[in-house]
């Protein structure tokens, strides 16, 4: 029997994160543009610094119903008719509010890219922000608001910002504010944070896809180009604080058959020199499924389906200032939660004591740089994170560089970073379960005091 011949791989070519083109439009808008042959849809993300600090007092969430409300009806079309010529366009639009901006972003194939980019203008530069409307998506986010609560994860999350940051920060309550302060919130003051904070001067566009035949400053001089707003002064970003002093705060659910971990504290952002070796080291620690904590956890004592490490930027400001996020999270059985988190704290340990492996780094690297051609196969993907670095105050080039510096890192700098990032001695852990079961053995880890809260 003739078999066909196996097909054989091809020769690898090189490949870098794309740098962008950037420029600015009369109307002081800043505008980053990629060419990806081959991507037909076009991804758009608009930054507009709108950060969460600047919301007024009482009425956190303001941020967030403004980002749902730009596409709720504008001067030329109501709602409906909005709905309906995205439809027509092929075009998706969502928009969300976060501690250093809004980010509203556009999906539409290249054919209609113009169409797209004139209702996207016009939900920039004249939404009508209707009573009705708001008043509906207000009413939305307070029946989110029970559902959050009642999911272990983003209860967790909830209490550990509450935890860390200072009462008076912003960053230590909800992102898109409790049921008192979105109660509050009416169509006067969304249209009031509207226009105290967007304006073109102060956001970026990012247009990523393929580019080839399309007159994309015609296009954008018709659409974007007609923005106009006043200049703004620079607003001043808060310092970031945190206690991260070690304890353990118990949310009680009685009767829950599983435990939700959360354990963090505050870190070094991107533009620290460590962040390379950060990420590396705290990859090898829990990235992945082949990770020490998962090794451990899962396979050897099987507690869980999948603990995870991580860091995510929190914020950052113009002078390099910032933060990120080094957390722990997963779940365990209830009863053995005091085994999990004694065998938890001796992985810390132990990667303490004798570092990471060669070959632990050797996989990470492979995972995290290897890899990096497919995470970044669709325009969107690439447009996210060319917007995450205007958020971050990061030049264009950021992307490109990582790749090329964790190539570079080596295993004893990862442990150190590692190790730094998350010492057994300085995090503050959340549990989520049913306290009356954890409580005692927790306590007979010597993590640091332990507080039992309402889950309610």
């Amino acid at each position: 029997m003739d078999f066909h011949p196996q097909p054989a791989g091809g020769t690898p070519k090189p490949w870098a994160f794309p740098t962008p083109r950037r420029d600015v439009l009369p109307n002081g808008l800043t505008v980053l543009r990629c060419h990806r042959p081959g991507q037909q849809v076009v991804a758009v993300e608009v930054n507009l610094m709108a950060p969460l600090d600047a919301e007024p007092e009482g009425l956190d969430g303001v941020a967030t119903l403004m980002a749902r409300a730009l596409s709720e009806g504008t001067d030329k079309h109501t709602a409906e008719e909005f709905a309906a010529e995205l439809e027509r366009c092929g075009a998706t639009l969502d928009a969300h509010a976060d501690h250093p901006g809004v980010r509203v972003s556009l999906e539409v194939p290249v054919s209609r890219l113009r169409k797209a980019l004139g209702l996207l203008s016009d939900a920039l530069r004249a939404p009508a922000f209707p009573d009705g409307e708001v008043e509906r998506l207000v009413a939305n986010r307070l029946d989110e608001i029970p559902h959050e609560l009642a999911n272990p994860a983003r209860r967790a999350a909830k209490e550990l910002s509450k935890e860390l940051f200072p009462a008076t920060s912003r960053m230590s309550r909800p992102r898109q504010g409790t049921e008192e302060t979105v109660s509050r919130i009416d169509a006067a003051a969304v249209r009031a944070f509207y226009e105290a904070h967007v304006r073109p001067v102060t956001a970026t566009v990012v247009v990523v896809g393929d580019l080839e035949g399309v007159d994309l400053d015609e296009a954008l001089t018709e659409t974007l180009g007609a923005w106009t707003g006043t200049a703004a002064e620079a607003r001043a970003m808060p310092p970031i604080s945190a206690d991260d002093t070690g304890r353990v705060v118990i949310v009680d659910r009685p009767g829950a058959v599983q435990t939700q971990l959360l354990i963090g504290r505050v870190g070094p952002d991107r533009h620290d020199r460590v962040w390379p070796a950060q990420l590396l080291g705290v990859y090898c620690l829990g990235g992945t499924l082949t990770s020490r904590l998962d090794r451990v956890l899962r396979e050897e004592k099987g507690y869980t389906y999948g603990v995870r490490a991580f860091g995510q930027v929190l914020r950052s400001a113009e002078d390099g200032s910032g933060a990120a996020m080094l957390a722990i999270s997963g779940s365990v059985a209830t009863d053995v939660t005091g085994p999990a988190l004694a065998d938890l704290w001796q992985v810390l340990r132990v990667l303490a004591a004798e570092g990471l492996t060669d070959e632990e780094r050797d996989v990470a690297v492979r995972n995290l740089v290897g890899v990096a051609p497919l995470r970044y196969e669709t325009a969107a993907a690439v447009a996210g994170t060319l917007a995450d670095q205007v958020e971050q105050y990061l030049p264009d080039d950021y992307q490109a560089r990582v790749y090329a510096q964790l190539a570079e890192t080596g295993t004893v700098e990862a442990t150190a970073a590692a190790v730094s990032a998350l010492p057994a001695d300085r995090l503050v852990t959340v549990l989520v379960g049913d306290a009356s079961q954890i409580a005692d053995s927790v306590r007979e880890l010597g993590i640091g005091e332990v507080k039992v809260v309402s889950g309610s």
